[in-house]
């Protein structure tokens, strides 16, 4: 009887480290992870440390370049060019995730029905995704090509474009040809995490429903949308990550003419001067610091979902 007090009692008290360690398996666990530890330091962390000691300095490129603090992200927030690149991405951010959200939903209701040639629909759905986002560019700038472009071509037959214009001609132009062409890239993204999330959502939950008389949007509504919440946050934390630090696209369409943060930035660092080297550098850790709070936000409301689900 006293034996088992004493269990109980050792039981209820907090473990130290090390016993943590040895239930855990010794340290053998965190010998086969230090590696990858490791390379992820060298890689991704050490960057991300430099890249905010450069912002604070003057100009990094010189032998002994001087801290100037936060001047650089003063000026780079101050830059009328920097903030119309913040108001695009927002908007392309915005109106693209929606659209994939809507379409990639649609799809993966579709392609989690069962019908013959099932399997292949579902593998070419994919095939925009599998480009390099780069050359979907490219393959597109030939369709917005002012000679040679199909969809200028039937744009200014729709008399949507006048003769010799083209959509990438003006802000706005770049901005949808964008949007366009992400959305036909990264809608079978959306789909394919959307469909996982569906397969796992019981029939019987279904079934019951069609018992209880319940229609298919009565059924959309109450189980799938319900039953959907982690997977659609997790899907459009992805997306909405992506979206904010587009590069490629803004960068074949718009240039220095419509740039995105992430364009703006590397204009900036690669092809501008030794002086806006480091407000480059700060225009990129400020795309990075909005990827940490876009994170933290759609974190937060994963765990309130798993909240209620428990």
């Amino acid at each position: 009887m006293a034996t088992r007090t004493a269990t109980a009692e050792r039981s209820t008290e907090r473990l130290t480290l090390g016993e943590r360690v040895r239930m855990a398996g010794g340290l053998m666990p965190y010998w086969l992870v230090l590696p990858t530890i490791l390379l992820i330091l060298v890689i991704a962390v050490y960057p991300m440390i430099d890249s905010i000691r450069i912002s604070l300095l003057d100009n990094p490129l010189l032998p002994s370049p001087n801290f100037v603090g936060l001047s650089n992200y003063l000026r780079v927030l101050g830059d009328p060019v920097f903030q119309g690149a913040t108001a695009t991405t927002l908007i392309f951010t915005v109106i693209s995730v929606a659209l994939e959200t809507i379409f990639g939903l649609g799809i993966a209701l579709l392609i989690n029905k069962t019908f013959p040639g099932r399997g292949l629909v579902r593998a070419a759905i994919l095939v925009p995704w599998a480009f390099p986002t780069v050359v979907s560019a490219q393959m597109w700038l030939l369709m917005y090509n002012d000679q040679t472009g199909i969809i200028t071509y039937i744009l200014q037959l729709l008399h949507l474009l006048a003769p010799g214009d083209t959509l990438i001609g003006s802000s706005s132009g770049v901005i949808i040809a964008s949007l366009i062409t992400d959305v036909w890239k990264t809608t079978p993204f959306m789909a394919l995490l959307l469909l996982a999330g569906l397969q796992v959502i019981p029939a019987e939950l279904y079934e019951a429903a069609s018992v209880d008389g319940s229609t298919r949007w009565q059924q959309f509504w109450n189980i799938t949308m319900p039953m959907l919440k982690n997977p659609l946050l997790i899907a459009l934390l992805f997306r909405t990550l992506d979206a904010v630090r587009v590069f490629d696209l803004f960068y074949v369409f718009g240039q220095r003419s419509v740039p995105s943060m992430a364009s703006y930035a590397d204009f900036h660092m690669f092809a501008g001067t030794p002086d806006e080297f480091a407000p480059g550098v700060a225009s990129a850790v400020i795309v990075f610091i909005l990827g940490i709070i876009i994170s933290l936000i759609f974190v937060s409301m994963m765990r309130d979902v798993v909240r209620e689900a428990a």
